[in-house]
This record gives C-alpha cells, sequence and structure tokens, in this order.
C-alpha cells in the first residue's frame, strides 16, 4: 500500500498522547510519587494539556489526507458498520474527556477520577477503533492480525510512557523519573517482541491470489508483459509504493533499532545520570522510529489488485 504521511503522523502522534495519558491516570489512582496537591495540580494538567496537543496536531494532519475535507463529518454517520467512523466519533470525544481532565486538575474543580476513568474508556476505543480499521481488512493479509491492535497499543503506550519520563523529569518530579522509565522500558522490550512476531508471521505469509486464479487459467506458467495503459492511475499510485525491496529492508532495520534499543540505552543513561538531555533524545528516537515503523507497516501490505499493476510495458 502507498502510505499516507498524515495518517502515519496521525496514529504515531495520537498513540504517543495516549500513552501519555493512560500514565498520568495510573499515577493519580496509585499516588506514585506522592505528589503534593500543587504538584499534582501543575504536573497532571499541564502533561495532560501536551497530550492533547499532540492529538490535536494528529487530529490536523489527517485533514490532508481527505479529498474534501470540509465533508469529513460525513464519515461518522456509518458508525454502525464502519470503523473509520468509530474513530472519527472516538477522537473528538477523548479529546474532549483530555481538555475536561485538564481542567479540573488545573482549577482543582474535584472529580478528577471519575472524568479520568470516562477518558481511559475513550481511550482504550479509540486504540481499538484505529487499529481495527487495518486489522479488518481480510484480503491484507499483513494488516489481518490480532498483532495489529497489540501493536498499536503497545507502541503507544510505550512512546507516551516515555514522553511521560521526560515530562517528569522537566518538571523535577524526580519520584516519578524511575518508575515511569521502568513501566516505558517494560512496555518497549514487549513491544519489541510483538512486533517481531507481526515481521515473523507476515514474512512467511503465502499470497491467496496468483495470475492463475486471477484470470481463471490454470497453465502453470504465465507472464504479465503490461499493465494494460501507458501511464499511471489511481490504482498504481494508491495501492503500491513503488519502492525497491533494499528499501523496505533498510526501513524495517531502522525502525527495529530506533523504536526499539537505542531508546532503551538513552532511557537507562537518562535515569542513572538524570540528564533530562538523554531523556528527551530517547523519545526522539522512538518517535522517529515509530514515523519508520508505521511507514513499513503500510508499505508492506501487499494489495491483490497489484497482480495488474506492477508491471508496466
Amino acid at each position: 500500500m502507498q502510505p499516507a504521511f498524515s495518517v502515519i503522523f496521525l496514529t504515531t502522534l495520537a498513540g504517543a498522547a495516549q500513552g501519555l495519558f493512560l500514565a498520568l491516570y495510573g499515577t493519580e489512582l496509585s499516588g506514585l510519587g506522592a505528589l503534593t496537591a500543587l504538584e499534582s495540580q501543575q504536573f497532571l494538567s499541564t502533561a495532560s494539556a501536551v497530550a492533547l496537543v499532540l492529538t490535536g496536531l494528529g487530529l490536523l494532519a489527517s485533514f490532508f489526507h481527505l479529498g474534501h475535507p470540509e465533508r469529513a463529518w460525513r464519515s461518522a454517520t456509518m458508525w454502525r458498520t464502519s470503523w473509520l467512523a468509530r474513530e472519527v466519533i472516538a477522537l473528538p470525544l477523548f479529546m474532549l474527556g483530555l481538555f475536561l481532565y485538564a481542567v479540573a486538575h488545573w482549577f482543582g474543580l474535584g472529580n478528577t477520577k471519575l472524568i479520568g476513568a470516562v477518558t481511559v474508556l475513550l481511550c482504550l476505543a479509540l486504540f481499538v477503533a484505529t487499529a481495527m480499521i487495518y486489522a479488518s481488512v481480510r484480503f491484507l493479509q499483513e494488516w489481518a492480525s490480532p498483532l495489529t491492535l497489540v501493536n498499536y497499543l503497545l507502541l503507544g503506550c510505550a512512546s507516551g510512557l516515555t514522553l511521560a519520563t521526560l515530562l517528569a523529569a522537566g518538571f523535577g518530579m524526580m519520584a516519578l523519573v524511575t518508575p515511569y522509565a521502568l513501566a516505558a522500558a517494560a512496555l518497549t522490550l514487549l513491544a519489541w517482541v510483538t512486533r517481531s512476531a507481526a515481521l515473523v508471521r507476515n514474512a512467511r505469509l503465502k499470497p491467496k491470489s496468483s495470475l492463475q486464479s486471477a484470470i481463471g487459467i490454470k497453465h502453470p506458467r504465465i507472464v504479465q508483459k503490461a499493465q494494460g495503459f501507458m501511464g499511471g492511475s489511481f490504482n498504481t499510485r494508491e495501492f503500491f509504493h513503488g519502492r525497491s525491496a533494499q528499501l523496505l529492508r533498510s526501513v524495517k532495520w531502522a525502525f527495529l533499532l530506533l523504536v526499539f534499543p537505542l531508546p532503551l540505552l538513552s532511557l537507562a543513561l537518562g535515569v542513572n545520570t538524570a540528564s533530562t538531555v538523554l531523556l528527551l533524545l530517547a523519545f526522539v528516537l522512538q518517535y522517529l522510529g515509530l514515523l519508520a515503523e508505521r511507514w513499513f507497516f503500510f508499505a508492506q501490505a501487499n494489495h491483490p489488485q497489484n497482480l495488474y499493476y506492477q508491471t508496466i510495458s
């Protein structure tokens, strides 16, 4: 498939924001760090605002993928059958929950745990809706797997906790830095395992379609000589990335390095040396790796129609 950078930014920014919010709400519920009322007010409200900004930037990026952005609201009308429609509904509701959670903490209005609980449900619904947009497409075998949902959830939570570690260090909440870093490391390791499992699974997939089955001819040797037309079309642009296999391998190894071992190393060094710069480096490296990971996720999906459109006369 042709990777759309607008969707790449939407899913990675929103995923990090969701992971950050879950870390913040977990902090409030557990009393982690024994924050004073003032510290809780400042840290939880400001960090929630950061999550809100990230989600907003992701939503803004998504509009660049639309041919008619003014009609975007119509996509929500198919919520009974469409995971995309459910995402369109869940995303602004999650943003509203973040806003109310931040405001309630900033002004000390109370009921923050109740607001947070509702926002957690919206956050999880958004994770599910976003991942199922792709996991429910059965004819794209690379996506049609429970691992798609698992990886969207784990990668979002891992990046969100890495960001939470950075924010805690920036606010001087040193009691939160180590627990956040340990949680970020654990989720990053778990995501490393599940993402690697998805790569191994996809490498073993066998196409369900062939030229023989596509045209109904059982001859053992069929060779395509041309696409059937001279120029490009929607099919050649939207369903095939046009990049070489070597580039895909390079992107795969790049994201495996950037998302997993390098942030883990930076987190360990940053916590041990109390270096905010290293913690910032951990988040930046991981986010850049997530951009590459999401690009590879889309590019690796091999649409059956490419049987016809990858040969040029």
